[in-house]
């Protein structure tokens, strides 16, 4: 799909959802139809909604878009078949109510949780793990190192030190999820390569340790996307599904995320290779409305990280750059808020439409 033709199709939903705006959670989301649409089971994450969180935050300072259960509220009213979120701790009541509010509207839920850091750590995971078994989570989604690999790390040594350091807060955690039979999902979060996550699940042997296989991640990592997706598809237990729009820069390409379908990845495989490994597992988008991602792969820094990674899986992952460029990419950082919630609104508004009938989610 062209890109002018992407931009005319985002600023008509725009326009469409503008025009229809009602009141909705207590007054305070304009841009939302007031009918909800029709259902998708493609739930949402809670980074795709930040800037309409920020947007209703400047109307009434003590409304939190992503306190839980004005989130589920949030993804049920949008269409959305369940959300991904930190839940924190929650008493017994606020876990019942949010569990009801998702079992009435069928709905699941994704927990979204810092594993532990150390041994003092312990406790306050144990207690989210606590509410996350309580509510009813399809999984627990974490991470286990900062930021991006070549962006993050100063040296081979250096993020060597931070996955031992991963590898750690895993092995704390893995009691604490088997006993509370909580599946603590690990994001491939542009930190380890493919081969590097798998080898780490295969080092912790636990049924209740696997990933939160993101469909976009690691092509920053020149890993190629199907490859990806087939290789952590056996240990997925929830997924963020995500396209990507790729254009070449001097050094190296930039990554934008758009709407479903208007990208480089062939998500119907990537469905079907998921579906064929874990036919009940749900799906959240993670759409994140902001300028692209550079990936500065032909520069120095960009490999004291990655020495072995070969110059055919760089030429394989240029050529799909080259073969897809996009001739323009969302640029969001110069927008006005009104502006840039509306693009958000209507990124999520295509993508959730084109899960639901294009990719039967």
């Amino acid at each position: 799909m062209s890109t002018s033709r992407q931009v005319d199709r985002r600023n008509a939903i725009a326009r469409a959802c503008s025009a229809t705006a009602a009141a909705v959670l207590a007054g305070r989301c304009p841009a939302v139809a007031e009918e909800i649409p029709v259902r998708t089971g493609l739930g949402l994450v809670a980074y795709a909604r930040n800037i309409r969180r920020t947007w209703m935050r400047r109307q009434d300072p003590e409304f939190d878009l992503f306190e839980p259960l004005n989130f589920l509220r949030h993804c049920q009213r949008a269409g959305a078949g369940g959300m991904q979120t930190k839940l924190g701790v929650l008493d017994a009541g606020a876990a019942g109510q949010l569990r009801e509010f998702a079992e009435q509207h069928s709905l699941f839920i994704d927990a979204s949780i810092g594993p532990p850091r150390d041994d003092s750590d312990v406790e306050r995971f144990e207690a989210e793990i606590r509410t996350a078994s309580e509510v009813g989570v399809q999984a627990a989604r974490t991470v286990i190192m900062p930021g991006r690999r070549y962006e993050q790390f100063r040296s081979l040594a250096e993020f060597r030190q931070f996955e031992e350091r991963g590898r750690h807060m895993l092995q704390r955690a893995v009691p604490i999820v088997e006993e509370y039979r909580v599946p603590l999902a690990v994001e491939n979060h542009k930190d380890q390569r493919i081969d590097e996550r798998v080898k780490l699940f295969e080092s912790i042997d636990s049924e209740f340790l696997g990933a939160c296989l993101d469909t976009g991640n690691s092509f920053a990592l020149l890993d190629d996307p199907i490859t990806t997706v087939e290789a952590l598809a056996p240990y997925a237990f929830t997924v963020h599904l995500k396209d990507q729009a790729v254009r070449p820069y001097e050094e190296g390409f930039l990554l934008g995320e758009i709407p479903l379908g208007e990208g480089c990845l062939d998500l119907r495989r990537m469905v079907q290779v998921i579906r064929e490994a874990k036919p009940s597992i749900h799906f959240a988008l993670e759409l994140i409305t902001r300028d692209a991602l550079r990936v500065p792969c032909l520069t120095e820094k960009y490999w004291t990280t990655l020495p072995t990674v070969s110059a055919s899986e760089l030429a394989r992952t240029m050529q799909i750059v080259r073969q897809h460029s996009a001739s323009e990419l969302q640029v969001v950082s110069s927008l006005s808020l009104e502006s840039r919630v509306k693009l958000e609104d209507a990124n999520i508004a295509a993508s959730l439409r084109f899960a639901r009938e294009n990719l039967m989610l």
